[in-house]
């Protein structure tokens, strides 16, 4: 244990912070129930790595007896995608440490946390606008629209799935008899924010999702069946190393900044998983 005085730059501790907040991070990341979260870029020289899809083989064949099977060659594509780096600081005087105005310190940790997971949903979401299934629906959203949506996964299997869609649009969808609130209807839920189901899809509301002017770009995700499941997640998000806490005294100001940055990429890796559904912003 420490001894002697505690000074102010004794609060803040950067290693503990950091590990305070690399800890949170997966968690407060909202697209974690359909993300990888892949660490193997750590310690690895470079920031732009080669990431891989490949096609589905077919399904397997009747092979007759003493028969050769045929063999089908495995069809990767691939694409480049460059490490980024976010950031936030935050300043923090004497006056609001010494008299603690509640915790400032754990506040700043907190705050930390949620901007940088803010800040990689927020990439995530413009990964999910560049899925090759789309629908595009001349009305609002509605029942039947999701359903024509879903039909693009041409899927055996009903896997769970959800739908982001624009607060404005939840008006809409309340109004939808086929839209179940979640405030009337009790839900096992697959994460947290769902606000209720149509279709099978559970609902949840976000500001990130795009509007043109013309049309909601909502996306539509498959979810794992189980946690046996090892196909490849609709995005991944790469870390590079784990968040780096920095501090620094401004002894004229008398105030300590605090920040941190992590250094990642978000890549959609599974189309199959995702349908971009476009609905109307207003009846028409």
């Amino acid at each position: 244990m420490a001894t002697g005085t505690t000074k102010l730059e004794n609060l803040i501790d950067p290693e503990v912070m950091g590990q305070m907040i690399s800890a949170k991070l997966p968690s407060k990341i909202k697209v974690s129930p359909f993300a990888t979260i892949d660490r193997t870029l750590e310690g690895v020289p470079g920031d732009t790595i080669t990431v891989p899809s490949y096609e589905y083989i077919g399904d397997a064949e009747d092979i007759a007896e003493g028969v050769a099977m045929g063999v089908t060659q495995l069809q990767a594509s691939s694409k480049k995608t460059k490490v980024k780096k976010a950031g936030k600081a935050v300043e923090i005087t004497d006056e609001a440490l010494l008299s603690a105005y509640g915790d400032p310190v754990n506040e700043t940790a907190n705050q930390l946390t949620k901007s940088i997971a803010a800040k990689i949903d927020t990439d995530c979401m413009a990964e999910l606008q560049k899925a090759t299934l789309t629908h595009d629906d001349e009305n609002i959203i509605s029942y039947n629209g999701v359903v024509d949506a879903l039909d693009k996964f041409e899927e055996e299997d009903q896997l769970p799935k959800i739908i982001f869609v624009h607060p404005k649009q939840l008006t809409q969808l309340r109004k939808d008899e086929d839209f179940k609130d979640i405030n009337k209807y009790p839900l096992k839920t697959v994460m947290t924010g769902v606000v209720g189901e149509i279709a099978g899809c559970q609902v949840i509301t976000s500001k990130k999702v795009k509007n043109d002017g013309t049309s909601y770009w909502c996306p539509i995700v498959k979810l794992k069946s189980d946690d046996t499941d090892d196909e490849v997640q609709a995005l991944t998000i790469y870390l590079k190393r784990d968040i780096v806490v920095e501090k620094a005294r401004d002894i004229l100001k008398k105030v300590t900044t605090t920040s941190a940055d992590e250094h990642y990429t978000a890549s959609l890796t599974n189309d199959s998983k995702v349908v971009l559904a476009k609905f109307k912003v207003t009846k028409e």
